[in-house]
């Protein structure tokens, strides 16, 4: 085994999104391009001496990336690496444990809910000491690292054994391979209340968790079947596979069909629940019942103290602005701070850090709590079964009587996928240039009363985000958001957000795309969606 610096040069194009740099598989598999990208976070970060956290979704090319991550981490002088069992780790479990061993942070392998294959995607992104994303000051310099290196630096040698649990050595630096669900399995059982929620499970509580062939496959199967005493069976695509078997792991009602399927089925269970690629995401549905990502997000604030680790109350909430106003008007009613932040969860990070929020949320199926600083999937199933076993009502009736009390915010996202980047940009850029003359416009019956580019202040650090997606607002509350997404791997991804708020008690249970009907109209009409770039309707609707 010979440490080795290899010469190369700068390949375009690494520039980490809001969730990390992600790429197609084969670009990543191409001749020092993971490498570069590797030696460009060590070389930000600094590796000397100190200790981090491995691991990924378990989407192809996983263990051959493992395996060149610890050879750079010991050539670059880390002290140790702790890898979970087959360099598999849950984005919130890697999460968990960079904050449980107080770890100078982690790098995490996956392209989320990205499919996975020789022919998809893959991803590379580090986690900070606090557990969270890189912020944008950080994942900029090692963007422009990547612009200027010359070399990096690895071991040559033979491959670790990471099915092996217990402590090995690469060179001088450890590597600990851990069991990858046990630490933060046990971290579910200190927040909730697995007493109520196994009563009710043997009272008869049916339910059906889609894991989607995905990283949360183990994860749930332990909690929810060998902790709590669900049905063997609860989980399904417990398996997690490289190509998660051809599936699409995002968990909308689009790609978990099967699940959607059941949950409206004369014979559906009580409780439905999805999770994506790497874990992070969340899909919750009752019987006969869709929960949105902005109403769950919104119940779980209103009923958080009903678990045993939010008993004493939150401190506050925080949401993507695409995501609907809903937990807005919870955190007023509970006398806490709520907060607009960009997309993407490294912008919750400080908010969560300073204790000036407890829940967080986006509409892209996020969901989380200052326990991690990642969203979390399996959370937000466990905290919506602690409030079902508490309450002892359907989700059908606490949805029911949530819109009641606080309202309704109809909400839906519009996803057309895969468009020319130069159509998407010029788009956005007449919509930008429209913003200041639409004021006072009427369409559809409607007043604009605001419309703006968001910029978001950060309240702890005093940093500024810009440009982060068009907002129109209505007289009435009801909004339209346009932004183009950084998570996919061609073109672009535009995302339309349509909002429509309605204070009750009528017309609280229409459904959601006809309620939302003229707004979608006038979306279209403001943007000139089918003129610039040929689309009529989206490919994705949530």
């Amino acid at each position: 085994m010979s440490h080795q610096t290899i010469a190369t040069k700068p390949i375009a194009g690494q520039k980490p999104g809001t969730s990390g740099l992600r790429k197609k598989t084969r670009v990543f598999m191409g001749p020092h391009y993971l490498e570069n990208f590797v030696q460009a976070i060590f070389d930000v970060v600094g590796a000397a001496g100190k200790c981090f956290v491995l691991g990924g979704d378990g989407r192809f090319f996983n263990a051959e990336a493992a395996q060149v991550i610890l050879r750079m981490a010991a050539a670059n002088g880390a002290a140790r690496v702790i890898v979970g069992q087959g360099a598999v780790l849950s984005t919130p479990a890697a999460s968990h444990l960079i904050r449980l061993n107080q770890t100078d942070g982690g790098i995490i392998m996956s392209a989320s809910h990205n499919p996975g294959g020789l022919d998809e995607d893959f991803g590379v992104k580090f986690n900070m000491s606090n557990g969270g994303p890189a912020p944008e000051a950080v994942t900029e310099a090692m963007y422009k690292r990547t612009t200027e290196i010359e070399a990096y630096q690895i071991w040559q040698g033979q491959d670790l054994d990471l099915g092996r649990l217990g402590r090995q050595h690469l060179g001088a630096m450890i590597v600990d391979v851990v069991d990858p669900v046990a630490d933060y399995a046990a971290l579910m059982e200190s927040l909730f209340d697995f007493k109520a929620i196994a009563e009710m499970f043997a009272g008869g509580f049916a339910m059906r968790m889609d894991s989607m062939s995905a990283v949360t496959g183990p994860y749930a199967v332990e909690i929810l079947q060998n902790r709590l005493g669900a049905a063997a069976g609860t989980v399904i695509n417990a398996q997690a596979l490289p190509d998660f078997g051809g599936l699409h792991p995002d968990p909308n009602p689009t790609w978990a069909k099967a699940l959607m399927d059941e949950m409206f089925s004369p014979d559906a269970p009580d409780f439905g629940a999805a999770s994506d690629g790497d874990g992070d995401r969340n899909m919750v549905v009752g019987r006969g019942i869709y929960v949105s990502p902005s109403d769950s997000l919104a119940v779980l604030a209103a009923n958080a103290h009903l678990a045993p680790a939010y008993a004493s109350g939150i401190a506050g909430v925080a949401r993507s602005m695409p995501t609907s106003a809903a937990a807005d008007r919870v955190a007023r009613a509970l006398g806490v701070e709520s907060f607009e932040t960009p997309t993407g969860w490294k912008f919750f990070g400080n908010l969560l850090d300073a204790g000036r929020v407890t829940i967080c949320g986006e509409e892209s199926f996020g969901t989380g709590s200052d326990h991690v600083r990642e969203k979390d999937g399996l959370w937000a199933v466990l905290l919506w079964l602690n409030i079902l076993a508490v309450r002892k009502q359907s989700v059908a009736q606490i949805l029911a009587e949530h819109w009641a009390t606080y309202g309704r915010n109809y909400y839906s996202r519009h996803d057309f996928e895969a468009i020319a980047s130069d159509k998407a940009d010029a788009m956005m850029a007449a919509l930008r240039q429209s913003l200041p003359s639409l004021i006072g416009h009427q369409i559809e019956g409607m007043q604009i009363a605001a419309a703006d580019d968001f910029a978001y202040t950060d309240p702890v650090d005093g940093s500024i985000s810009r440009a982060q997606g068009v907002r129109i607002v209505f007289a009435d509350d009801s909004r339209i958001v346009l932004r183009l997404s950084g998570t996919g791997t061609q073109g672009a991804t535009l995302r339309l957000y349509l909002e429509r708020y309605v204070a009750g008690p009528q017309g609280l249970d229409l459904e959601p795309q006809q309620a939302l009907a003229a707004i979608i109209r006038a979306a279209h009409a403001l943007a000139g969606i089918e003129s610039f770039t040929g689309r009529q309707a989206p490919d994705v609707i949530t």
